[in-house]
């Protein structure tokens, strides 16, 4: 993509780490956040000025720098509004974070519109562009394709209830922030195809369940197996098997290989692009701003918008 300045919304951490990664590639940006003190705060650990006010304030004003891509590193229940302003604001490619906004109906609702207006929007679920990641499709392409795979999408209610996070968000907390573990799971073994799911339980917090587990096969035949127990102790993982080997990513950004015939389990050597900046972002913003994006591993809302309706929300019991 030819030199052109992008309009960063938000101001919060995820902003700044953004910010981090296009300084870092030589990119012009521009941020806008809400408040004086998050502003202030992004100035102090970017050396930047943003615009206060937010991003309907920011549109409004006569005199303003002409962007043609935008990047929305907003708060979770503000971020299908905001997408939604640049997208009748006339901006046409769009990178925003997961999950693009907090319910199936919103999300096909902003796909809509972004349709209808020409619009590319492309979600920012970074996991995909792990070295990590990178490495473990290598390898899957080297062995063939997946045999089988599981995945743990638990979550830690003393990290997850926490002061400020209303109900709207809690009740969402699924498609919030377990989908970065589904989304990857589904990105390296394939869509499913078949769906088998349980859930048990419920939590003050979250009352729709409290513990989900499955199986089902993908639509290569790769079979896959899933638990997420939120009354218990857990961690994040997906671990991908072959016919020669199997690989494991827990943590995440990490990735380790048991060789076929062989107990042994050894981490793989990645590059250090995950240390010097959040992890997955600077790849991700490279093929966001790249002349043809949507060759790249990025999802785009539509594809998200179908992958949340037939994939993520039945694993909890959910639309099918």
């Amino acid at each position: 993509m030819s030199d052109h300045v992008i309009l960063l919304a938000g101001a919060g951490p995820m902003a700044v780490a953004h910010a981090q990664v296009l300084k870092a590639l030589g990119h012009s940006y521009l941020c806008v956040g809400r408040s004086a003190e998050s502003t202030q705060r992004f100035k102090a650990e970017t050396g930047m000025t943003a615009f206060a006010g937010g991003i309907e304030y920011w549109l409004a004003q006569a005199e303003r720098p002409a962007v043609t891509a935008a990047v929305v590193a907003v708060s979770l229940t503000e971020l299908g509004t905001v997408t939604r302003t640049l997208v009748d604001a006339g901006i046409k490619r769009i990178l925003v974070e997961k999950p693009a906004a907090l319910t199936l109906t919103e999300i096909e609702e902003l796909d809509a519109g972004a349709r209808k207006a020409g619009a590319s929007i492309y979600l920012a679920y970074n996991r995909r562009f792990y070295a990590a990641t990178e490495a473990a499709r290598r390898m899957i392409m080297e062995d063939g394709g997946v045999s089988s795979f599981f995945f743990d999408f638990t979550e830690i209610a003393s990290r997850t209830v926490v002061p400020g996070r209303g109900p709207d968000v809690l009740n969402n907390w699924f498609l919030a922030n377990s989908s970065h573990v589904v989304d990857l799971a589904f990105h390296l073994g394939g869509r499913p195809s078949v769906i088998d799911a349980r859930v048990k339980g419920r939590l003050e917090w979250h009352p729709a369940g409290a513990t989900f587990a499955g199986s089902g096969q993908t639509e290569s035949g790769a079979l896959f197996a899933y638990l997420a127990d939120w009354a218990a102790p857990g961690r994040w993982g997906v671990e991908v098997r072959s016919t020669k080997r199997r690989l494991i990513l827990q943590p995440m950004e990490s990735l380790k290989v048991q060789e076929l015939g062989s107990f042994a389990i050894t981490d793989v050597p990645l590059d250090d692009l995950d240390t010097r900046f959040k992890p997955g972002l600077y790849r991700q913003m490279q093929s966001f701003l790249s002349d043809r994006p949507e060759t790249t591993a990025l999802q785009s809302l539509r594809e998200h918008a179908r992958a949340v309706r037939e994939d993520f929300l039945p694993l909890i019991g959910g639309v099918r």
